[in-house]
């Protein structure tokens, strides 16, 4: 059993009396971890399974009646409702029985997709729930191999590793790894001869049968299309009108289709940055995967080390934004931008947090220079009193001062 870096603050939290929801996408771990954090449950409903889920489908009102057969004892009685929003009703009824008991049942529900919930106008537990999210593996959790760390560096958005118990950490790993297979933790612990046909399976199997199951897309081919061009186009701009004309689908579906993948937090947007002096900024949004292997199969990308030395420039900058969102959703504060300007002039990532800005720049180099990170100083010279630090991600050997307030850091101290 490995161990992941939020462990000890659910576990802190699921003590609190109040029903508490937990979303992510697929084989983040949602389901082992909740097994490992709550060893004694007293009911566990996994309506991943067909014949589970049609019997609550015919009856909602069948947990209120197992809730209320469980003994009671001095300690609320543990249940868990995995794949929840595959029965929206089963909310009314958990709100039923903490409303009559806020004390003998504690309730923990787990879902993979919030869309249907939002179409059926689910009852979210407003006042009464604490939502948390879980993500794909993260530095922290999965170290760089040892010949690539780099010792008592300052990270850019510190997120510590704690020890829980004596567990150990997820195998280490290098960036090229990294860029290819993602940060799946049923990936990153399987055999690599199987990792590719785990991330195929994942973007095809895993996501028809979500989207056929929830009836959310009614042309399956025509999504799948999509799906392909907006992996292909991970990281960059939305292009609306290209993949419009390139998937044969209304601009109005494509539109849909990418709060369709948000919805199933399979990805996530980096709005422009606008707080810039500067007149000729472009605005529009940018669209990363969750997880860098699932955008690699999604895109239909041969999964092999060849195709990564290609091109592994955006690949990385990819791996950087993904990194730096994932922490941030984690450390529950902050947001995180990108700053582009008609004429080309461009700063990779800003980080929003605590009144100040942090800007930047990724490149895959050995051997970083300021030239480098010249846009970084520019945004520094414009915001001279929220971003007093940039810095420059790349693959140097050890952190290197490239200014006074610009530094190089290896992807290992990020």
């Amino acid at each position: 059993m490995f161990r992941r870096w939020i462990e000890p603050f659910w576990k802190q939290k699921f003590r609190a009396p109040y029903v508490h929801i937990v979303f992510g996408a697929r084989q983040t771990g949602k389901s082992t971890l909740l097994r490992k954090l709550l060893p004694q449950t007293a009911l566990w409903v996994d309506l991943s399974r067909p014949g589970e889920r049609a019997e609550y489908l015919r009856n909602p009102d069948l947990l209120v009646q197992q809730c209320r057969a469980l003994p009671k004892s001095k300690s609320p009685a543990i249940v868990v409702v995995d794949e929840a929003q595959n029965v929206p009703d089963l909310f009314n009824g958990v709100q039923h029985l903490y409303d009559s008991d806020k004390k003998r049942w504690r309730f923990v529900l787990c879902g993979s997709s919030a869309r249907k919930l939002r179409m059926t106008g689910a009852n979210l537990l407003p006042g009464r729930g604490i939502l948390y999210h879980l993500y794909p593996l993260v530095l922290a959790e999965r170290p760089p191999a040892r010949a690539e760390r780099s010792e008592g560096a300052v990270s850019v958005l510190p997120l510590p590793v704690r020890r829980v118990g004596n567990e150990p950490g997820f195998p280490k790993v290098d960036i090229m790894e990294r860029l290819l297979f993602g940060e799946l933790p049923v990936v990153a612990t399987a055999q690599p001869s199987h990792r590719a046909d785990l991330l195929r399976t994942y973007t095809i199997v895993y996501l028809e049968e979500e989207l056929r199951r929830e009836a959310l897309v009614k042309n399956w081919p025509a999504f799948a299309r999509f799906l392909q061009l907006s992996a292909a186009e991970a990281g960059m701009m939305i292009n609306y009108a290209g993949i419009s004309r390139e998937a044969g689908i209304s601009l109005p579906t494509v539109k849909t289709y990418y709060q369709l993948l948000e919805d199933m937090f399979l990805g996530f947007r980096v709005t422009a940055f606008s707080g810039s002096p500067r007149k000729s900024l472009l605005s529009t949004e940018r669209f990363f995967f969750f997880d860098l292997g699932v955008r690699n199969a999604a895109a239909e990308m041969p999964i092999e080390t060849a195709a990564v030395r290609a091109n592994p420039g955006p690949l990385f900058e990819q791996w950087v934004g993904i990194e730096l969102w994932k922490r941030l959703q984690y450390l529950g504060d902050g947001k995180l931008h990108y700053l582009r300007t008609k004429a080309g002039a461009e700063v990779d990532f800003i980080i929003a947090r605590d009144g100040r800005f942090t800007p930047i720049e990724v490149k895959w180099t050995e051997r970083p220079t300021l030239g480098d990170a010249k846009h970084v100083m520019t945004f520094m010279r414009e915001h001279p009193k929220q971003a007093r630090h940039g810095y420059l991600i790349c693959r140097c050997s050890a952190p290197l001062e490239l200014s006074e307030n610009v530094t190089a850091l290896p992807w290992s101290c990020l």
